[in-house]
């Protein structure tokens, strides 16, 4: 009976041995590890560089060519220091123009209001001329309707001294007319000729402020970070042509794999160790854009910060993604970026060969995968690439 087992064992091994495919390696060339149950910690550890807290970038308002470079990379600034000064032979053309137009419109503004004001004296004499004529034929007329009616002038007198006083009359209310149109005219064309007068100074102004744009000036207290502009260079309008590094504070600039973009959030915590210290850190933003297979944030430091901190300098970031739990681990290895977690081999007790065998992976910091399905305490997997396996689901060691 014994014996028959045996055979039957044997038989099983050998037609298990055919039936899948095998790939035979050396022990010693591959990289093994013990399945271990523990504290998983949810970190990762990124690396990141320094950089200022803000940075302003200076784009030209106006276009023109260097003339004069007088601050060079690296120096420190006060906003409204003078950096470049820049030429613009068309914009000197355009100011004189606009001066020699303001100044027509000024000397048409003089010549109107002379017009209006020799106008308006003249109606002023004709009223008042009416206005005595009008009076004075009144009287005349009252004096012969008097008369008149005491039959001491004839009808002809009465009736000419009466038709006198009406045209009279009505020449008043025309010249009074005339010149209440003439008043309301000068007040009305006046305002306009104000109104152009004050466009014209204020584009003027706009054209000297253009002029003044010709200074490339700093934006802000801080750092000349780069400049990119050479005496006798054409800049164009708008073109990029440096940079001012705000340096009251500073902030981290890493990139982190976007395996964890869905678990990375703003206000997550971090740390960064330096000479034996460790320095509190926060998430500022998360940048959406993935480039490469990377994205981006930026995290400020929420309490102190090390002393001979610089921009550019390069640290290595624990990032914290989660609470610490006990949890199946297995060491980070290469097998993952072949298997992409979904298998692994699993090496049998007695270390002559290792199976394939479905797993799966939860959360991994930068030493461990969390194992949730698939594996046991005390198993050994193999964990160095499977990429010289091929299809093998059975890997023979020797």
């Amino acid at each position: 009976m014994a014996i028959g087992l045996l055979l039957l064992f044997v038989g099983y091994q050998l037609l298990f041995a055919n039936s899948v495919s095998t790939f035979r390696t050396e022990k010693d060339k591959l990289s093994i590890a013990e399945v271990t149950h523990g504290k998983f910690d949810d970190y990762i550890t990124i690396n990141g560089n320094v950089a200022p807290i803000t940075t302003i970038y200076m784009d030209a308002y106006e276009g023109g060519r260097v003339t004069e470079k007088l601050i060079e990379e690296g120096a420190m600034v006060k906003k409204g220091d003078i950096i470049l000064k820049l030429e613009n032979m068309n914009l000197y053309e355009q100011i004189l123009a606009s001066e020699s137009n303001l100044a027509l419109k000024q000397n048409d503004l003089r010549s109107t209001k002379l017009t209006f004001d020799s106008r308006q004296v003249e109606g002023r004499r004709s009223l008042a001329t009416a206005s005595t004529d009008l009076q004075r034929l009144k009287r005349n007329f009252e004096q012969n309707q008097a008369l008149y009616d005491d039959e001491l002038i004839s009808r002809e007198v009465y009736l000419k001294s009466k038709e006198d006083y009406e045209l009279s009359k009505k020449q008043y209310e025309i010249i009074k007319k005339q010149t209440e149109n003439d008043d309301e005219l000068r007040e009305t064309s006046l305002k306009g000729l104000d109104a152009d007068l004050a466009r014209m100074q204020k584009t003027l102004g706009m054209v000297y402020q253009r002029l003044d744009h010709l200074n490339v000036r700093a934006p802000a207290d801080g750092q000349l970070g780069y400049l990119d502009a050479e005496i006798g260079q054409n800049i164009s309008q708008g073109q990029r042509i440096g940079q001012i590094n705000v340096l009251t504070d500073y902030k981290i600039e890493a990139d982190i794999d976007e395996h964890y973009i869905d678990r990375v959030k703003r206000d997550l915590s971090a740390v960064l160790e330096r000479n034996g210290k460790e320095y509190a850190l926060r998430v500022r933003k998360v940048y959406p854009e993935v480039r490469s297979g990377r994205f981006r944030v930026d995290l400020v430091f929420t309490e102190n910060k090390p002393e001979t901190i610089r921009a550019g300098q390069s640290y290595n970031i624990k990032l914290q993604l989660g609470e610490s739990n006990q949890a199946l681990l297995v060491p980070k290895g290469s097998f993952f970026q072949s298997t992409g977690g979904q298998w692994i081999f699993v090496v049998g007790p007695d270390g002559g060969e290792a199976l394939k065998r479905p797993i799966r992976i939860g959360k991994q910091n930068s030493r461990y995968y969390e194992i949730l399905e698939g594996l046991d305490a005390g198993e050994k997997v193999i964990t160095s690439n499977y990429d010289s396996f091929g299809e093998a689901e059975r890997i023979v060691l020797k």
